[in-house]
């Protein structure tokens, strides 16, 4: 048979029937409904039939179907995760950190991106929730109360965010910010700039609240300069007022803006650190290539997904969840931090 009569009998419907319960039941010698309880509800078998009933459905290529599986459950094993921004290096060890517990616990995460939109983040948050089981929503640009009526809906955690009576998992970044400027003061400097993020980031608001407070409590002079976006391109196109707030040391928002700002500053011959020290935020994937390093804020990336995520599914199963526990924040020094005028 050549390749065109094989791709008319698959047109015509002539594929191997996908294997069942039944198939399953046959090959083990037990009943369906033994061979459901094993693969929908492990543990409520003894250990070596339930093993036996998996190693068939692997042999025969069996896989669950998550639609099928919520007819008499209600669920369908999967979690809705929504990001503020999916072009955010910050999010990917996020995003492998739920993953990683998602699978651990045989469930499958559905991804969304809101394009730091808050209206197309209700619009998808709420197509989301007609076929997921819970969502996580992470960096949300949303107000307070609408989180809150997404929440009454079906369960949600939320992630980096704090609202009333809101599961959450978030960073303690006073740790890592009060390292930042300790090292900064030691080296001389006394007059610093917070480069700011987007004015609906709740962590945005976080960063910039405790470095004020640890400056102010210092006797150092700390401005906040606004960027146009979260980003290497706002970073870049800030470099015009953080020239002329007459600075020494510059705090970002995250590293995608203080690796922007960095950029400029060398294509403008102003050197990092002997006249500019920055230092970002997050420590991304790359923060560390650049010529000098940079020197940032390690957010803890994945145990913030894999909380997030075991949080989510306790909220689901309707058990008692831990109290919100921050994670908490670790400076990372490199090369783009430096003495004054040096």
């Amino acid at each position: 048979m050549d390749q065109s009569d094989a791709a008319t009998r698959t047109r015509n419907g002539d594929r191997k029937a996908p294997p069942t319960i039944y198939d399953i039941a046959r090959l083990t010698g037990v009943s369906p409904s033994t061979v459901s309880r094993a693969l929908n509800k492990p543990g409520r078998l003894n250990a070596q039939t339930e093993r036996r009933i998996r190693d068939a459905a692997s042999e025969l290529g069996y896989r669950i179907n998550p639609m099928a599986r919520a007819l008499p459950t209600g669920k369908t094993g999967t979690l809705g995760l929504l990001v503020s921004d999916i072009t955010n290096p910050a999010y990917f060890d996020l995003v492998r950190g739920a993953e990683r517990v998602a699978s651990e616990t045989g469930m499958t995460i559905v991804f969304a991106d809101s394009q730091e939109s808050p209206e197309l983040e209700r619009s998808t948050a709420e197509r989301l929730q007609t076929s997921v089981d819970g969502l996580l929503l992470v960096g949300s640009r949303l107000e307070d109360q609408q989180i809150q009526e997404l929440s009454s809906v079906k369960p949600l955690v939320i992630v980096n965010r704090l609202v009333d009576g809101i599961p959450a998992v978030f960073p303690d970044v006073r740790p890592g910010i009060t390292t930042a400027l300790e090292l900064l003061r030691e080296a001389g400097h006394r007059r610093i700039a917070y480069l700011a993020g987007p004015e609906a980031s709740w962590m945005n608001g976080q960063r910039w609240q405790h470095a004020f407070e640890i400056a102010v409590e210092w006797d150092m002079s700390i401005v906040e300069i606004k960027s146009n976006a979260p980003t290497r391109e706002g970073g870049a196109e800030a470099f015009g007022r953080v020239k002329a707030a007459d600075v020494s040391a510059v705090l970002a928002y995250n590293d995608l803006v203080a690796l922007g700002l960095l950029r400029e500053c060398r294509d403008h011959g102003l050197d990092v650190p002997g006249q500019l020290s920055i230092v970002g935020f997050d420590d991304i994937f790359g923060a560390d290539l650049p010529t000098p390093a940079l020197s940032t804020i390690r957010m803890p990336l994945a145990a913030l997904g894999e909380n997030g995520i075991r949080r989510l599914l306790a909220e689901i199963d309707g058990g008692a969840s831990e109290d919100d526990a921050a994670l908490p924040t670790k400076f990372v020094g490199r090369e783009s931090i430096g003495p004054v005028g040096v």
